[in-house]
């Protein structure tokens, strides 16, 4: 139980590697403050928490809307009274090149990969500072270190995060709270369904493999921290 008596909160848990990584912190014996758009998944994942023996609070919260996401922190302090971890796991993809993309899709996967997640950073962080304890993950994407025809507005909101990211751990040093990008290679999630010629399924990485990782992240003694892991499948990048 690496994490007994902690408190996470997980932004996009309804599903894929979000999902799996509130699932392992609950397993690790964090309460978990379960947060996406869709009620109903975040539901059945409360279920699974609590049947487990866990602490669940579900919070249905849209990261694109500043309000929303501060009152997600606001509900897991009343409710614990701490946040000690945070992962950023909500994310959108579209796929399609320069020239033909659109910009609607552009403005959503900034909104969503990269302005959600300083949101979400921002929303806990009085809570770490006051603590002197926190971790945060961002989980981020393989495109920061291999381009990837037809994803320029996903890449760039995964760059975003990443620079984001090494910015707020410089800044977070003094105050105890770490802050690290957990670079994930193709996982096999629901992200790819709609998305023609992906690579074969079973040669991703799997998401409990991911949240594994994140797990790690978050349960270093104080004096170590993780800022960059990447994760990749055995058989390289895809």
């Amino acid at each position: 139980m690496k994490l007994a008596g902690q408190v996470a909160i997980v932004i996009g848990a309804g599903r894929g590697i979000g999902r799996a990584v509130a699932l392992a912190l609950a397993r690790a014996g964090a309460a978990v403050a379960l947060a996406a758009r869709s009620s109903g998944e975040l539901e059945a994942v409360g279920r699974e928490v609590r049947e487990a023996g866990g602490r669940a609070l579900v919070v249905p919260t849209d990261v694109r809307h500043e309000s929303q996401v501060a009152a997600l922190a606001q509900r897991s302090l009343g409710e614990w009274q701490r946040i000690d971890v945070l992962v950023n796991a909500a994310g959108v993809a579209t796929f399609a090149p320069v020239t033909d993309s659109k910009l609607d899709d552009w403005d959503q996967m900034l909104a969503v990969n990269l302005r959600g997640a300083v949101l979400g950073c921002r929303a806990v962080l009085p809570a770490m500072i006051a603590q002197h304890r926190g971790t945060i993950v961002n989980i981020g994407s393989v495109v920061t270190s291999r381009s990837l025809t037809g994803s320029a507005a996903y890449t760039a909101s995964k760059y975003g995060l990443l620079g984001f990211s090494r910015v707020l751990a410089e800044e977070m040093r003094p105050h105890g709270v770490r802050v690290g990008v957990l670079t994930a290679g193709a996982t096999d999630t629901p992200l790819w369904d709609a998305m023609p010629g992906a690579p074969a399924r079973e040669r991703m990485i799997r998401a409990d493999q991911v949240a594994d990782a994140a797990l790690l992240m978050a349960s270093l003694d104080p004096n170590a921290t993780l800022e960059e892991l990447t994760l990749l499948p055995a058989g390289g990048v895809l």
